[in-house]
């Protein structure tokens, strides 16, 4: 079979790696990639947006299956132009990817699956929203884009002062363009984050292995929020009866009241919950894996990804036997460029990954890499995904870091506390 991968990020690295290794696949395509999928498949030089250019290239190359990776394609509608041109593709429709694409849209679904979440008001201009935070008590609250901005529309506000400076740069400056047309201002949740990822093909649905992801850059979750800091597999945070929970009352209801707003979902479905005593609320949907959660889950994953897609793809997850995962936990640590979540240089040259390589359960991801006269340099804000199992989540860290220690590039960070929530719940 030939798989082509969709994306050039951390997560398409890790589900080409995985793909590969499936006894079904003899090539695996990569559209664009990056070093570090080079070295795993063929990198394709298409954007991963540039729709019509894929759909021509999985027509003419008689690719079986295309795995999209990032949100901006599912939202162009890449998995409808390939089903229209009788290709097979893992992933949701455009309309299903309003689910993310649109956080307008979300919170409204969520209401009328009567799905747990922080309660919230639209805005369509700057100016009602100035007007409503004017008009109501000093409280947290958050302040988001309606669309797609990169994992950085979301904007965490402690105060009015800080939330009105939020409203301006998302609906005056329109920092992040016209995902910034309409807002939503809602409740600040208190409690700790997780993610719960299923695969879903409309009617079966598949719950994996709970995950924590570290939005804030910096340790102790301060700082900016970025793309993700890093993330391991399982969290203890979700006993299996509130993965049960989650199932029964927040995905199943979910996928429902999308098949009944005429937008069937089949793909990931993502949720980002908050955890509080009195139970779940959902902070967001994400329509395909996450990154970095993706890299600890695949890590961990010993069936063949491709069974599992390709069932999801063709309506019948219910008839493939359940996932099998490496009873190890997984801890992965995001290697950023200096300035990262803002502006960064590219082109520095990376060193110590052949090092690191050698290390035993370590596997790095590469997200933001491309090469250069045949050195690989960094191209982007999150650069590396170390990735590493241990017997333990604390023996999984340290494996991780020690990979990260392994690699040098100038102006090179990351967090120094990644998984280490995990012992609060232990």
């Amino acid at each position: 079979m030939k798989v082509l991968v969709v994306g050039n990020g951390g997560r398409e690295h890790a589900l080409a790696w995985k793909l590969a290794q499936s006894p079904r696949v003899d090539r695996v395509f990569v559209a664009p990639g990056n070093a570090g999928t080079a070295l795993e498949a063929e990198n394709v030089d298409i954007p991963a947006t540039d729709v019509p250019r894929l759909v021509a290239f999985a027509r003419q190359n008689e690719v079986d299956l295309t795995v999209v990776g990032p949100e901006a394609s599912l939202a162009a509608g890449i998995v409808d132009a390939l089903q229209e041109a009788g290709l097979r593709a893992f992933g949701p429709s455009k309309a299903a990817a309003d689910l993310e694409s649109s956080k307008v849209f979300c919170k409204n679904l969520l209401r009328q699956a009567d799905v747990p979440t922080a309660d919230y008001h639209v805005f369509h201009s700057a100016k009602e929203a100035i007007a409503f935070l004017k008009d109501r008590d000093d409280v947290p609250v958050v302040v988001k884009a309606d669309g797609l901005a990169a994992g950085k529309g979301v904007i965490v506000c402690g105060n009015r002062e800080q939330a009105l400076e939020a409203v301006n740069r998302i609906a005056e400056q329109k920092e992040f363009g016209p995902a910034g047309d309409q807002l939503v201002i809602e409740e600040r949740l208190q409690g700790q984050e997780a993610s719960v990822l299923a695969i879903t093909d409309g009617n079966t649905l598949i719950t994996l292995p709970p995950c924590q992801d570290h939005k804030p850059a910096f340790d102790g979750d301060t700082g900016p929020n970025t793309g993700g800091m890093g993330a391991y597999c399982p969290t203890p945070l979700l006993s299996d009866a509130m993965l049960h929970m989650i199932e029964e009352r927040i995905l199943v209801p979910t996928v429902h009241q999308m098949k009944r707003s005429r937008r069937p979902f089949r793909g990931v479905l993502y949720a980002g919950l908050m955890v509080q005593n009195q139970g779940m609320k959902v902070l967001e949907y994400n329509v395909r894996f996450g990154d970095p959660e993706c890299q600890p889950l695949l890590m961990r994953l010993k069936s063949d990804l491709l069974a599992l897609l390709e069932a999801t793809a063709d309506g019948r997850l219910d008839e493939i036997t359940l996932p099998e995962w490496d009873p190890r936990p997984a801890v992965c640590v995001v290697m950023a460029s200096e300035g990262y979540p803002g502006s960064y240089e590219r082109g520095q040259p990376i060193r110590g990954l052949d090092e690191a390589a050698k290390l035993p359960d370590v596997k790095v991801f590469h997200a933001g890499t491309s090469t250069r006269d045949s050195q690989v340099v960094t191209d982007g804000g999150r650069v590396l995904g170390v990735t590493a199992l241990g017997s333990s989540i604390s023996a999984a860290k340290l494996q991780a870091y020690t990979g990260v220690k392994a690699i040098r590039f100038s102006g090179a960070w990351c967090r120094k506390d990644i998984s280490d929530k995990a012992l609060l719940y232990q």
